[in-house]
C-alpha cells in the first residue's frame, strides 16, 4: 500500500508533496494508471533503468498475498465484489493481452474506468447509446427557467427554449424580452407562442428509447406522431358551422398501426391496459378513431384494395343494409355523383365494382381476415345500433361477395358478415363469445353475379381444443412501423421500412431536417411561428425582395414607404421583422453537430471492424452467390434460344445484374495485339 507521504503529482505536472513541477527525467510514470510520480519524493524508488520501465506506483502495488483474479468487468463490479484489487487485476489483465496495440488497451482501461465495457453485451450498450442520445439533449435544449428537457418547447427567435408553461408564466409577468439573452420577444408570440414540433419529436422519440431500454424488451414501440394533439377532439372558433365538420383530431391512444387486423389486445392499450372491449361506446367517429377500432371519420371502410379491410361501420350510408345482429349484410361503397362541391348524396347513379375499398373487402373475405366493426346511432333501421354514439361490436368475417342491383336500380357490391368474436355481444347476455355456425340463407344470391367465395381455409378461425377464435395463420405483416416482441423476448418478424433500420441517432437526426430543402439543417434558424429552416435556404427564398416599398406617382408627391409582408414558407405568418436580423439557433446546431460526430464516429468504428474480417462469413456468402451467378449466365449462353419475348427480357435481365455484380478489374491493354487486330481489319477490308 501507499505510504502516508508518498503523493502523486497533479494535473499541472506539479508534485504535490514538494510543491515542485519536477523534469522529465525526475518524474517518473506508473505502469497500471499511468499517473506521473516525482522520483525524489518517493519512499521506495526503482533500483534500476530496467525497474523503472514496469514500476508501478504506490496506489497500485498490491501485497504478494493478493489473489489476481483474470475477469473483466466494469468499475461498478469491481467496486461491488472486489474493489479497487479487482480493477487492478482487469487492468492488468489487458495490459498483458499481446494481441491487443496500445490503442485498442488504452480504449479499453477507458471503457473499464467509465463503465462502458463492451463485454457487457448488446443491451447494456444500445442503453449507453440511447443515454448518449438523452444526454445530448439535456446538455443542449434545456429550458432555460426549470433546467429541464423542455415539456411542449417553444422557441423564440434568438433561438433560445423553454417550457410552454415557463414562457407563459414569464410573460405573463408582463416581460417582453427573453429570459436568456434579453433579445425583445415579437407581441405577436407573446400572445400566441407556437410550439417547435421538431423538437417534440426529438425529445418524445428520446424518452421513448430510454425508457424502452430501462424496462426490458417493450411489447410494442408502434409510435404515432400525435403528441401535439389535444385528448379530445374539438371545434376550432373559426368553424362556424354546427357539428364537428372542421374538428381537430384529438390523441390516438392505442399502439396499433392503422393495418392493424383483428380485435386490440391490452398490450396495444397502455394507458389502461385492458384494450378495446366488446359494447365499448364512444361519443363520436373522432373519439372512436382515438382507441383505433375504426380509424376514418366518414368513410365507412377502412383498408386497402391490395392489402384487406380492417374495419367498417354501420351508420346507415346505404338503405341496401341488413343487419340481424350476429350477421348482417353490408352495401359497399361508391356509385354516387360526388363531383364539384357535393359533399353528400343519398341517390345513386351508377353501378359499384369492386374496386379501391370494395376491392380490399374482398380481400379480407378471400384471406379470411377478421374484421372490427362499429354501429352508430344512425343506423335507424336496425336494432341492434346503440342509442347514442358509436360502439364496438367485435370481430366479423366476411363469408360470401356478390353484386346485385340495389333498391334504387344501380348494381352493388354485397358482403355477408358474421360474428366470430371470443366475446358476447353487447345485446346478448351470454357468457362465452361465438361458435362456429352454419350461414344463413340469403335469398338475393339467386340473382346474384360476380359470387366471390372463400375456397381455402381462413386466417382467423375457431380452434377446438383451446374453444377460442385465433389466428390459425400468421396475420398480415404491417406496413407502418411497427417494432413487436413475443412473450419469450424474441423478435417477431414483420415488415418495416428501411428507416427503422436506421441507429437512433440517425432516426433523431432526420427530425432536424429544413422545411425547404429537406435535408439536415445547416445554420438552423427557428421563426417566430416555430417553423425550422437552413440560414440559406431562407435567405434564397426572399433574396432579392426589399423590406419596404416604395410608392411614387409621376407628377405627385412621394407616398411614405409601405412594409413588405414577407410570409413563412410553411405558414402564412409574416416573418419579416425576424429576417431583419435573425439568429441561428446556437442550441439546435449543437446537437445537430453532436449527432453527426457520433455517428461518424460510430460508422468509423465499424468499418475498422468490416477491415479486421468481422464480416468473413458474409463474404463467403457473397463469393458462393457470385459464382452461382455466373453459372447461371453459362448457362443462359450455352441454352437454345428462348420461347418467348417475357423470357428473353427475364434472361437479359438477369445476365445485365449478373455483369453489373461482377465485374472484374480491366485487364491492361497490350499494343501488339491492338496492332494485330488492326492489320487484320484492313486486310479484310481490302
Amino acid at each position: 500500500m501507499a505510504h502516508d507521504s508518498d503523493l502523486p503529482c497533479d494535473g499541472d505536472g506539479v508534485c504535490m508533496a514538494c510543491k515542485v513541477k519536477p523534469s522529465e527525467n525526475e518524474s517518473l510514470t506508473c505502469k497500471t494508471c499511468a499517473t506521473p510520480w516525482h522520483v525524489s519524493c518517493l519512499s521506495a524508488p526503482p533500483d534500476s533503468m530496467g525497474d523503472a520501465v514496469n514500476w508501478e506506483c504506490p496506489d497500485c502495488s498490491m501485497p504478494p498475498a493478493a489473489d489476481v483474479v483474470p475477469v473483466k468487468q466494469n468499475a461498478a463490479a469491481s467496486s461491488s465484489s472486489g474493489g479497487r484489487g479487482d480493477l487492478i487485476a482487469a487492468i492488468r489483465v489487458i495490459e498483458s493481452d499481446s494481441t491487443l496495440t496500445e490503442q485498442e488497451k488504452a480504449q479499453k482501461r477507458q471503457d473499464l474506468m467509465s463503465g462502458n465495457s463492451k463485454d457487457e453485451g448488446a443491451t447494456v450498450e444500445g442503453v449507453n447509446q440511447d443515454k448518449d442520445v438523452l444526454n445530448i439533449l439535456d446538455s443542449s435544449l434545456n429550458c432555460s427557467m426549470c433546467m429541464q428537457l423542455p415539456e411542449r418547447p417553444v422557441t423564440t427567435p434568438c433561438g433560445h427554449n423553454f417550457c410552454l408553461k415557463c414562457f407563459q408564466k414569464w410573460v405573463g409577468q408582463r416581460k417582453s424580452t427573453c429570459a436568456n439573452c434579453r433579445t425583445p420577444i415579437p407581441a405577436k408570440m407573446a400572445s400566441q407562442p407556437r410550439i417547435n414540433s421538431a423538437l417534440v419529436i426529438a425529445i418524445r422519440m428520446a424518452r421513448m428509447m430510454r425508457s424502452g431500454a430501462s424496462s426490458g424488451s417493450s411489447k410494442v414501440s408502434h409510435f404515432v406522431h400525435n403528441q401535439n394533439r389535444p385528448d379530445k377532439a374539438f371545434t376550432t372558433e373559426r368553424a362556424k358551422k354546427t357539428g364537428k365538420a372542421n374538428a381537430c383530431s384529438g390523441k390516438i391512444f392505442v399502439t396499433i398501426p392503422g393495418d392493424h387486423f383483428g380485435p386490440i389486445s391490452a398490450d396495444n392499450d397502455p394507458e389502461r391496459n385492458v384494450g378495446v372491449m366488446v359494447g365499448e361506446t364512444w361519443e363520436d367517429r373522432f373519439e372512436c378513431r382515438q382507441w383505433g377500432a375504426h380509424f376514418p371519420h366518414v368513410a365507412g371502410i377502412a383498408g386497402q384494395s391490395d392489402y384487406g379491410a380492417q374495419s367498417v361501420a354501420l351508420s346507415g350510408g346505404y338503405e341496401d343494409d341488413e343487419d340481424h345482429g350476429e350477421w348482417f349484410l353490408y352495401t359497399g361503397s361508391g356509385g354516387r355523383d360526388l363531383s364539384g362541391n357535393k359533399r353528400t348524396n343519398k341517390l345513386q347513379s351508377f353501378d359499384q365494382k369492386f374496386e379501391k375499398l370494395n376491392e380490399a373487402l374482398r380481400v379480407s373475405c378471400l384471406k379470411g381476415y377478421p374484421v372490427r366493426v362499429v354501429r352508430s346511432h344512425k343506423e335507424k333501421c336496425s336494432s341492434y345500433a346503440p342509442d347514442k354514439g358509436v360502439r364496438y361490436d367485435g370481430v366479423y368475417r366476411i363469408e360470401k361477395c356478390w353484386r346485385k342491383p340495389g333498391k334504387q336500380g344501380f348494381k352493388v357490391c354485397r358482403y355477408l358478415f358474421v360474428r366470430c368474436d371470443n366475446d358476447p355481444a353487447p345485446w346478448t347476455s351470454d357468457e362465452h363469445g361465438d361458435r362456429p355456425r352454419a350461414l344463413p340463407a340469403i335469398k338475393e344470391l339467386k340473382g346474384a353475379t360476380d359470387m366471390t367465395e372463400r375456397k381455402g381455409a381462413p386466417a382467423w378461425d375457431y380452434d377446438e381444443e383451446k374453444s377460442c377464435w385465433m389466428w390459425k395463420k400468421a396475420p398480415p405483416p404491417s406496413r407502418k412501423p411497427v417494432q413487436c416482441e413475443n412473450e419469450d423476448g424474441t423478435k417477431m418478424r414483420q415488415v418495416r421500412p428501411k428507416r427503422l433500420t436506421m441507429s437512433v441517432k440517425q432516426r433523431l437526426l432526420k427530425e432536424f431536417t429544413c422545411h425547404l430543402c429537406r435535408e439536415v439543417m445547416n445554420h438552423p434558424l427557428t421563426t417566430p411561428c416555430a417553423h425550422n429552416f437552413c440560414k440559406a435556404c431562407l435567405d434564397g427564398a426572399f433574396a432579392g425582395q426589399s423590406f419596404t416599398r416604395q410608392r411614387t406617382c409621376e407628377g405627385r408627391r412621394t407616398l411614405r414607404a409601405q412594409k413588405n409582408i414577407m410570409k413563412c414558407p410553411s405558414c402564412p405568418t409574416d416573418i419579416s421583422d425576424f429576417l431583419q436580423s435573425p439568429q441561428i439557433n446556437r442550441e439546435l446546431m449543437n446537437v445537430i453537430e453532436s449527432l453527426k460526430r457520433q455517428i461518424e464516429e460510430e460508422n468509423a468504428a465499424l468499418s475498422v471492424d468490416v477491415d479486421d474480417g468481422s464480416l468473413d462469413g458474409n463474404n463467403e456468402i457473397i463469393a458462393d452467390e457470385a459464382v452461382e451467378t455466373d453459372k447461371s449466365v453459362e448457362d443462359d449462353k450455352e441454352g437454345a434460344q428462348p420461347v418467348n419475348e417475357t423470357e428473353t427480357k427475364q434472361t437479359h435481365k438477369r445476365k445485365r445484374s449478373s455483369s453489373i455484380d461482377n465485374v472484374s478489374p480491366k485487364k491492361p491493354i497490350d499494343k501488339s495485339d491492338v496492332v494485330h487486330n488492326l492489320e487484320e481489319v484492313d486486310t479484310a477490308h481490302t
